[in-house]
């Protein structure tokens, strides 16, 4: 998906959000889940499609990169995945009013992370730490600029959430690239 596709799946996905979480004042009932509960699920549904994927890639290809074509400077499959990760880790960490738990900045994993085990281990606790953060996250503040952030609808709570889930869905669609490039049909395709 381009950028444009995202911004716009992002803006639908917080609209749909914001409507589903009442945040009109109507208290949260069977048919009107809560902005916790539709973030949680959204997280639920890209952590189902992203870890699997990710596990798919056999370890000797995990510092594939395409070169055929205009690739010159792109991410490694294991690069995309700690990227995610550490963008899941930076978000969540806003959503909570934290620091990130690895000292992440610049959506970059630590050094440490070097292993496909390392790899898969710190992605499953991105999303862990992502759930954690979408549990937090309630009417009462749902589009409240968070202190200390300034910018745009991404600088609320919602708009980090859903950033996080667009931007997980982004490098997705990279991941299921980079895999069928080398001949492995993604776990969602099978």
């Amino acid at each position: 998906m381009g950028a444009e596709t995202m911004k716009r799946l992002g803006l639908i996905v917080a609209l749909w959000a914001a409507w589903s979480a009442n945040v009109f004042g109507q208290a949260k009932t069977a048919e009107h889940p809560s902005a916790s509960e539709v973030l949680d699920a959204l997280v639920s549904n890209a952590e189902k499609e992203i870890v699997p994927a990710a596990e798919a890639m056999p370890e000797e290809k995990y510092d594939f990169a395409p070169t055929n074509g205009e690739f010159s400077g792109v991410r490694t499959f294991a690069e995309q995945v700690k990227h995610l990760g550490a963008a899941n880790y930076q978000l969540a960490a806003r959503i909570l009013g934290e620091t990130p738990p690895h000292g992440e900045r610049n959506e970059t994993a630590p050094d440490s992370v070097k292993t496909k085990a390392d790899v898969i281990e710190y992605l499953k606790g991105s999303f862990v730490y992502l759930h954690k953060a979408v549990a937090t996250v309630n009417a009462n503040h749902l589009v409240d600029p968070i202190p200390g952030i300034k910018g745009t609808w991404q600088r609320t709570r919602l708009g980090s959430a859903i950033d996080a889930i667009a931007h997980s869905y982004d490098h997705y669609g990279q991941i299921v690239e980079y895999l069928r490039m080398n001949g492995i049909i993604p776990p969602a395709s099978r």
